[in-house]
């Protein structure tokens, strides 16, 4: 009996220990919102295990940072989490002030995303409205592949393996007698099927691409890509997701050219395994105004076509909005400039006009400018209710994969790196005039030179170095990623920040999460760890605990 009770009282020893060693014993939850009772349900049992595995803290997306847009189920539901976090000793800590992924943000705003210029585009006047004229006409040659000899299509700098991977199929198609059909991949030494041209553009112009892909059987579905790269930049970084197998699908992306003249556009897999796709019917036209922004820092200028005229908004046409706003479809017209009674501007004019429209990057982010001060009049207003109605101990910025910056007139010029740090230690200095001893978390990727602080990053102009000079030093960085780190972990512990670990990123098993443990021995300044997924995948929960903090 003695030896039993020393047994359970070493093993109560070293849980404390453990407890103290790491104070930051969190679980990240994810996939789950306040919109449903359901999900409310599902997170509370969530929080009833993590309570019960030694977890003391609840990292949640819920949407607190647009508290200003919620209704009372909203913040019934909110009660009822806060209760079982308390219930369950756990801290809430809200997931807050994205600027990578802008949506609360631009939930009170849509004209606060990043802008992308265009310069000088042309247009002619017809009647009381002025329409895009292409300025020069571009193409795609034989996007329709109808022009080949055997299983080599004209007009495309190159498509791989004639013969052995891509193919004349005049059986399938979309219209016409004939389109690009790829398949055998594992006949090329990278799995690549892919087909490229090289068009000519304007430089600082908007354009639309339009194709249509079908699928027999693809794998892996997330090899296919539509690019537009020039030089050694991506100018279109979408993803489209399709089906394994799928009827003929159309699919339409806008891309800025930048600075560029020429870029070079791609369809198809990089890494495929098996099955086929075929392409069709591909297109590309100049755009007008879809999307415009409208806020200071976007402006619209209208000029006559030797640019010696500058006209005025309300006096000589109407204010450039899209009435169908979206960055999420671009499928359509874009808007017209309509000219006001009594405009100087006549009918048969040319103009050349210029504006900012927002970029979706990837299947859904869309990234908000850093230097427009609405921005932080919405980061105190809504401080202010998170202290009302959460009143948080802790908060974790999501100032993560920034992919977008120094491309419109409020930030064009700026050190990239230390807009960034400005932005952050604003978010800081907001959060604590309501909540001051709140301690504030943050996603470490923008901040780290080992990982997204640099330079050629997405579609930014200007280069993150240094972003982790201008940064409170009280920050806790949470290093994240699903393989171990040890350079940045290494690399915030030398500059003296202190660390939570957010690792598990969905693996089938927990070997990576003892990597991480590993990485961490005798490492100065860690907190604790983050059982971090993706996908609601949460059956390691307790096993994670067990390895980190013996519960």
């Amino acid at each position: 009996m003695l030896g039993s009770v020393s047994i359970v009282s070493v093993k109560q020893k070293f849980v404390a220990a453990e407890d103290a060693r790491y104070p930051d014993r969190w679980v990240w939850v994810f996939g789950y919102g306040l919109g449903r009772d359901s999900d409310v349900a599902e997170v509370i049992k969530l929080l009833d295990r993590a309570g019960k595995s030694g977890y003391t803290g609840a990292a949640v997306s819920f949407g607190l940072d647009s508290l200003c847009k919620r209704d009372e189920t909203f913040f019934r539901r909110l009660e009822e989490v806060k209760a079982a976090c308390a219930r369950n000793h756990l801290d809430i800590v809200p997931s807050i002030f994205s600027v990578g992924y802008g949506g609360g943000i631009l939930a009170h705003n849509k004209y606060l995303a990043e802008g992308l210029p265009v310069k000088d585009a042309l247009f002619e006047v017809r009647g009381n409205e002025a329409r895009l004229i292409p300025d020069p006409p571009v193409e795609i040659q034989n996007g329709g592949f109808e022009e080949f000899s055997g299983n080599r299509f004209t007009g495309w700098r190159f498509h791989d393996q004639p013969g052995e991977v891509s193919f004349v199929d005049t059986a399938v198609r979309h219209t016409g007698r004939a389109s690009l059909r790829m398949e055998n991949f594992r006949a090329n030494p990278h799995g690549h099927g892919r087909v490229m041209q090289e068009v000519r553009v304007h430089p600082y112009r908007c354009y639309k691409m339009t194709l249509w892909v079908k699928t027999e059987e693809l794998q892996p579905t997330s090899a296919f890509m539509v690019q537009v790269l020039a030089d050694n930049r991506t100018l279109a970084p979408i993803e489209f997701n399709l089906s394994p197998t799928t009827d003929w699908t159309k699919l339409v992306l806008i891309f800025n050219s930048h600075k560029f003249d020429v870029v070079r556009v791609y369809a198809g897999v990089w890494g495929g395994r098996s099955g086929r796709f075929w392409i069709d019917d591909w297109t590309i036209e100049e755009m007008g105004p879809i999307n415009v922004l409208r806020r200071p820092g976007t402006p619209v200028t209208v000029k006559s076509e030797d640019g010696s005229i500058v006209y005025e908004e309300g006096r000589d046409y109407q204010r450039l909005e899209d009435p169908n706003y979206s960055p999420f479809r671009v499928d359509r017209p874009a808007p017209p400039l309509r000219l006001m009674p009594g405009s100087r501007i006549r009918d048969g004019q040319r103009l050349r006009v210029s504006w900012y429209h927002s970029q979706k990057i990837h299947d859904s982010q869309v990234t908000v400018c850093m230097a427009e001060p609405e921005l932080y009049e919405i980061f105190d207003h809504e401080a202010a209710l998170l202290a009302k109605y959460v009143n948080p101990k802790k908060v974790i910025l999501s100032m993560d994969e920034v992919r977008m910056g120094g491309t419109c007139e409020a930030c064009r010029g700026r050190d990239m790196g230390e807009l960034l740090g400005e932005c952050i230690t604003r978010q800081v200095q907001i959060l604590r005039k309501y909540m001051p001893d709140v301690q504030v978390y943050i996603w470490s990727d923008m901040l780290d030179p080992n990982h997204n602080a640099h330079g050629d990053y997405y579609l930014v102009e200007g280069d993150f170095t240094g972003s982790w000079k201008h940064v409170p030093k009280d920050l806790v960085i949470a290093v994240w990623g699903g393989a171990p780190r040890p350079k940045s972990v290494q690399f915030f512990a030398e500059q003296g920040f202190p660390i939570l670990i957010a690792c598990y990123y969905d693996a089938p098993n927990l070997d990576d999460v003892k990597g991480w443990a590993k990485v961490v021995e005798g490492v100065p300044g860690v907190r604790g760890f983050m059982y971090t997924p993706w996908t609601r995948k949460y059956d390691l929960l307790e096993e994670f605990a067990k390895i980190l903090w013996g519960r």
